[in-house]
């Protein structure tokens, strides 16, 4: 197809001639923003999510941001994205291929056309593609000239030049002005979609009137000129309509899973009754729990961002022996150098939640790009025999319900805990329905003050030490990383008693698994195939399952939200299916457990790209191993 060149001015008015264009129905469709680093794409994308999840949509997003936030504006290691998908059933992931390409640049288009889905749209800024932007992108000619985007349906927006129109009386710079191009976008979309742009003009005017009214009013001008623009000139058809979602009633709000892990921290304060303390030093992708903590002193909640790692992790150790909540977050990096702290920790029995949000790559690696490599590292990554549990989230909802359960199960049987989200569900959005406070699990915590026949390792049925603040008469005790007296506390050294402290702190962790409830099988109860996935891919591999099931397939699926102790039931499970496919975004590293533990073959479908998996490969891969042709 040609390229549709649509640059000749700004309509007036909203809504005129939106109810005469032709409207196309869709149960679901993918989008993705993409431009440089300084474009606002996840503002962009984010803004267009909580519009339509208000309108009544279920989405899912995923914000892809660049390896270099600071590369040089234009280049290909700049370029940000944000997809989202749209559906009128539950949005389990934000989609495999974009149907439709919002592109800011060049460089957006060079690193993302090979995504989009044969005939997909593609909505381009024009104005951007100058000879200075396309040579840095590598292009020898222009693409929306040459006919190299011809197996696709082009539009060509010069939203950079008639933003600057929109703005030619506002007093801005010229670089001011550039950085309100992509509300220009947000109105073309929300043209495109028909949805009214006066909620977020409101919006923008409640966040930024009082701080940059100047910026705010110049964003409302282009997001009023975007939203004309499309309405007016109708260059961009259809209207796309997608059906709203059946969801169930109550009060929703967008929730990322950093939200939704740090508000279940605050919910695990206010059930409980225990002050909660944050021990932090900011690293990517985990440093929003920190900030959003910071905002809920309210609730009885003190953050602390410590000068490094270690004196993190130490601060919310001294909070748990205080009596305290203690809580620290970190991703993969981090966690490596609170390692030493965490078997302190260990030591002292003391309940403490370290969270680890979990981004690709050893050392620094990729800190903005998704993967879920450090099971091994959360199971075995210590030094001596340090047990700990280990539990993981499946999506930002479950963020919130992991983070109470994390601190129930570290209360209950005084232990630390490593609760494993990563960079794909810490970042992502989706709807969330806010529950009652009545109805979130309650845990009481008693701190025992009866100094009589009192002894600091005395432990109760599950195997737990009392919880004794500093300074309670009677029961004062040692604390330290030497190794405890069975009973006293104090510094022991012989041989016979530092095997019965390892021995029981073992099983301690291992009678977790009677809290863990009967695994869940989503599927047939014993068949060909299982499919087996924990973390941040649950949403592709269920989506997959379903696709399967679709076609003929006898496919079941279990998530696992508890991977140290396993389900009690789960070594079972697995001897009533053929071939057990674990698709992970590591090198194995749950197979290796599985195949460590039950003594079965498991099939390990890795992914280490930096990238979430999609549901088409899942797919294929399930239909090659049901003797099924590939899709």
């Amino acid at each position: 197809m040609s390229t549709i060149s649509a640059n000749e001015g700004i309509g007036t008015g909203a809504g005129s001639s939106a109810q005469h264009r032709l409207i196309q129905e869709t149960e679901s469709i993918v989008i993705r923003f993409v431009g440089d680093s300084g474009d606002g794409m996840q503002l962009t994308g984010g803004e267009f999510a909580r519009i339509m999840g208000r309108s009544g949509h279920d989405f899912a997003t995923h914000p892809d941001y660049p390896p270099e936030i600071s590369a040089p504006t234009g280049t290909l290691f700049g370029v940000s994205g944000f997809q989202i998908q749209l559906a009128s059933d539950t949005a389990l992931t934000s989609g495999d291929r974009p149907d439709l390409l919002v592109i800011m640049n060049p460089a957006a288009l060079a690193t993302n056309l090979a995504d989009a889905k044969p005939g997909a749209m593609l909505i381009v800024n024009s104005g951007a593609f100058t000879a200075n932007n396309l040579e840095k992108a590598g292009y020898a000619s222009n693409p929306l000239e040459d006919g190299s985007l011809s197996d696709y349906r082009v539009f060509a927006v010069d939203m950079s030049g008639l933003t600057a129109q929109a703005l030619v009386d506002s007093g801005l710079s010229k670089k001011e002005v550039g950085r309100c191009k992509n509300y220009f976008a947000l109105g073309l979309m929300l043209s495109l979609f028909g949805e009214s742009p006066e909620q977020q003009i409101d919006d923008i005017r409640s966040k930024f009137g009082s701080k940059n009214p100047q910026g705010a009013e110049a964003n409302i001008c282009a997001l009023r000129a975007g939203y004309a623009y499309g309405d007016a000139t109708e260059i961009i058809a259809p209207v796309y309509h997608v059906p709203h979602a059946h969801l169930a009633p109550g009060k929703y709000r967008i929730i990322t899973g950093n939200q939704g892990a740090a508000l279940g921290f605050v919910a695990a304060s206010e059930r409980s009754g225990i002050p909660l303390f944050l021990g932090s030093y900011p690293i990517t992708p985990a440093t929003d729990i920190l900030h959003e903590l910071s905002l809920h002193k309210n609730f009885n909640v003190r953050t602390f961002q410590a000068e490094d790692e270690i004196a993190a992790i130490c601060a919310a150790i001294g909070a748990s022996y205080g009596g305290a909540l203690g809580l620290t977050t970190t991703s993969g990096p981090g966690m490596a150098l609170k390692t030493e702290a965490l078997g302190l920790a260990v030591m002292l029995e003391l309940p403490l939640v370290i969270v680890n949000v979990q981004r690709a790559g050893p050392s620094t690696g990729l800190p903005t790009k998704v993967e879920q490599a450090d099971l091994l590292q959360a199971v075995y990554g210590r030094n001596g025999e340090c047990p700990v549990p280990v539990i993981a989230a499946s999506s930002p909802a479950d963020c919130f319900e992991c983070a109470l359960e994390a601190f129930r199960l570290a209360v209950k049987y005084m232990t630390p805990i490593v609760f494993l989200s990563d960079g794909g569900i810490a970042n992502s959005a989706e709807p969330w329905r806010i529950p009652e406070v009545d109805s979130l699990p309650e845990f009481k915590v008693s701190y025992r003050t009866e100094p009589a026949g009192y002894q600091p390792y005395a432990r109760d049925e599950n195997l737990a030490r009392s919880w004794v603040r500093p300074g309670t008469p009677g029961m004062e005790h040692r604390i330290g990383g030497l190794e405890k007296d069975y009973l006293s506390g104090n510094i022991s050294h012989a041989p016979a008693n530092h095997q019965r402290m390892v021995q029981t702190r073992a099983a301690k962790v291992a009678g977790i698994v009677r809290d863990i409830p009967p695994t869940r099988i989503v599927g047939p109860e014993h068949g060909d195939l299982l499919l087996l996935s924990w973390g941040g891919t649950y949403g592709a591999v269920a989506q997959a399952r379903a696709e399967a099931e679709a076609q003929g397939k006898s496919v079941a699926h279990v998530h696992l939200r508890y991977l140290n102790p396993l389900p009690a039931d789960l070594g079972e499970i697995l001897t009533r299916y053929r071939v057990i496919l674990v698709p992970e975004l590591n090198l194995g590293q749950l197979s290796k457990i599985l195949r460590e533990t039950y003594l079965r073959d498991v099939v390990s479908l890795p992914k280490v790209q930096g990238k979430p998996f999609m549901v088409s490969e899942l797919v294929q891969r399930i239909l090659e191993l049901t003797c099924g042709e590939p899709a």
